[in-house]
């Protein structure tokens, strides 16, 4: 609006004849609608989308724009620093006990992070990051990236391979993009636009029997030892997974009644299956009697 009413203004001032109105509502909620309507404008009573360094120049007008607002916010910031904090009232007893709580609580929060170097998981097994967050299951990955109030999916870049993720908005350095840290099934991976404010993927494991530590190699791991998996049904699982899980129950249960475990068993069975075929052969001789 401010660079429409410097045009407008501009107009005035030189008492042209060839100015053409524009109205157009700003809705905060939907900025890049509004955007949108005055590209189409222009581009509807102007030759500006004809020259080549167009893409250029709007690029540079939004960096220098952004430059301004980070400035402002840096200086807000500074200022908010420098002032002199207002006079309170002494702490009372209960009320540094329970400060001295937050704060004993904030540490073991801190170190249960940042142990070992590696992080724990939020609640759906994964992480969230500054621009980002992704949780997994066994079978599956899940990310959820925020994106200003208003984008359309013509706004979205997405491309993905086996063993890598690209996702982003045009125009603007990829929000992410790097290795991933094991591959995926391409043809099951599927992105969408949540309500104009948030890109979610869903991505296919490729082995399904591993929790991954990162999303993508580089950044910082989770410990997998802290993972909560879903309770899940069996039948929910495939056959060959179904199968090892229910030899991982079975041996478990063995092994707390002090019984032998599916291994033992089948070579148990082995031996007595020996033994009525020879029975003269000691197994443990390796003789005749």
């Amino acid at each position: 609006m401010a660079i429409l009413s410097e045009y407008e203004e501009d107009q005035k001032s030189t008492k042209t004849s060839s100015s053409i109105p524009f109205n157009a509502d700003f809705d905060p909620s939907n900025p890049l609608g509004f955007i949108e309507t005055v590209f189409d404008f222009v581009a509807r009573k102007s030759d500006l989308f004809r020259s080549d360094s167009v893409v250029r120049d709007v690029n540079a007008l939004v960096r220098t724009a952004r430059e301004k607002v980070v400035a402002e916010e840096r200086e807000r910031k500074r200022k908010e620093k420098t002032e002199k904090p207002p006079k309170e009232e002494p702490a009372s007893t209960s009320e540094i006990v329970t400060e001295e709580k937050k704060d004993a609580a904030a540490v073991a929060a801190e170190n249960e992070k940042t142990a070992e170097g590696k992080r724990a998981p939020n609640k759906g097994n994964g992480l969230d990051m500054d621009k980002y967050s992704w949780g997994q299951s066994l079978q599956e990955v899940t990310i959820n990236i925020p994106v200003p109030p208003g984008t359309t999916s013509r706004f979205i870049t997405f491309e993905i391979k086996p063993n890598h993720l690209k996702v982003g908005l045009k125009g603007q350095p990829p929000i992410i993009d790097g290795e991933l840290f094991q591959s995926v099934k391409v043809e099951d991976c599927f992105w969408s636009l949540e309500d104009q404010k948030s890109i979610s993927v869903l991505m296919t494991k490729q082995n399904q029997m591993n929790w991954w530590k990162s999303l993508v190699k580089g950044d910082p791991e989770i410990d997998t030892q802290k993972v909560e998996p879903e309770t899940s049904k069996l039948s929910d699982l495939d056959s060959e997974t179904r199968s090892t899980v229910e030899k991982l129950m079975f041996d478990q249960q063995q092994k707390s009644m002090g019984l032998p475990t599916s291994d033992e068993l089948q070579k148990q069975d082995l031996l007595k299956q020996f033994m009525s075929q020879w029975p003269r052969v000691d197994p443990m001789a390796g003789c005749e009697r």
